[in-house]
């Protein structure tokens, strides 16, 4: 019995230091997110390509051809007026899917959905990001 209610006290504890595990890994994934647009609004290509995770470095082996794709793909991306973190799920453990709104260089609104994945070191890398206008409207 004594055993029984042991456990059950154990329960509440593993959950909550699991909620703070997904709070920490969502924090990491928003800094590399945010971070990376920093770098793109300031020109750094190097940095901004520093973020993206290995399989996006197999297809864009460069900063030069990384760089380029972000610009003709991605401007609201690459040169963002303003962003924020919308909703964000953790899809399994070391995996992170963040929506980003963005005010784009045009002042339109867009969705940018970035998916992170948490890397041997213990980093974050993007792994991919989707774009489309978005229907809401900027205050």
């Amino acid at each position: 019995m004594r055993r029984a209610l042991f456990a059950l006290t154990l329960v509440p504890m593993f959950l909550a230091s699991m909620a703070f595990a997904g709070d920490a890994e969502i924090k990491a994934a928003q800094t590399v997110i945010d971070s990376q647009l920093k770098a793109f609004i300031a020109n750094d290509g190097a940095a901004a390509y520093s973020f993206a995770a290995p399989n996006v470095k197999q297809i864009f082996p460069t900063v030069d051809t990384f760089m380029n794709m972000v610009t003709n793909g991605y401007a609201p991306v690459r040169k963002p007026q303003s962003y924020s973190f919308g909703r964000v799920e953790q899809t399994a453990p070391g995996s992170i899917v963040q929506q980003v709104l963005i005010v784009g260089p045009d002042g339109r609104d867009y969705e940018a959905v970035y998916r992170l994945q948490q890397q041997p070191d213990g980093s974050f890398k993007i792994t991919g990001c989707s774009l489309r206008a978005s229907t809401s409207v900027s205050t």
